[in-house]
């Protein structure tokens, strides 16, 4: 019966963390990207975030509730996973302790994020360009962002990785490869993005 229950947990964790937190984590990169275009593209592409219908039951439902499991449940994993890199360091061995590193850096970041924007919202500041430009004069608030951007990208790809093989969607060497080769092409690319768009803000 435990067996059943951690096939299942670890099966919801795996599919939560692409299906909605993935693909919100990259449309919120593309949609802070359009700081690249200046101030008001900016404000204009949060504004139709922030007026979209049903707002505040999207964000429970599809982003708080599945970040939240999704966390948990993974730092159940990270901290009772076996890591061997020092004996066996293969290349999949590494990318499995970066997983676990970078989803504790992740989670780190997300709750200081939502601090810093979501609740400073609920309490009267306007989010918006200058808030964030705001946020990241500081030198070191910059490179953190940076670092738990890339993180959070990181740890997104990679799991795109698992999840295709736990899924039953690669199961040979060869799509096994492929699949390495296209998440770790859109961990660049994507982190270009995230890097490209935090910057804009200095």
């Amino acid at each position: 019966m435990s067996a059943n229950r951690e096939f299942f947990n670890r099966r919801l964790h795996s599919l939560l963390g692409v299906i909605p937190v993935g693909i919100y984590l990259t449309m919120h990169l593309v949609v802070n990207h359009f700081a690249t275009q200046g101030e008001e593209a900016y404000n204009q592409a949060v504004g139709f975030m922030t007026n979209l219908p049903f707002l505040i039951f999207l964000e429970i439902f599809v982003i708080y509730l599945p970040i939240l499991y999704h966390a948990i449940y993974g730092l159940y994993i990270a901290f009772t996973a076996k890591n061997n890199v020092s004996r066996y360091g293969t290349f999949r061995n590494w990318m499995f302790v970066l997983q676990r590193i970078t989803g504790v850096i992740t989670l780190i970041f997300i709750v200081w994020h939502v601090w810093e924007t979501r609740i400073a919202a609920a309490f009267g500041a306007e989010v918006g360009f200058d808030m964030m430009a705001d946020i990241v004069s500081n030198p070191a608030m910059l490179w953190f962002y940076i670092i738990c951007i890339v993180s959070a990208v990181f740890h997104f790809a990679n799991g795109l990785w698992s999840f295709f093989v736990s899924w039953g969607i690669t199961v040979t060497p060869r799509s096994q490869q492929i699949s390495t080769y296209a998440t770790m092409g859109f961990f660049v690319v994507l982190s270009i993005i995230g890097v490209r768009a935090i910057l804009a803000f200095v």
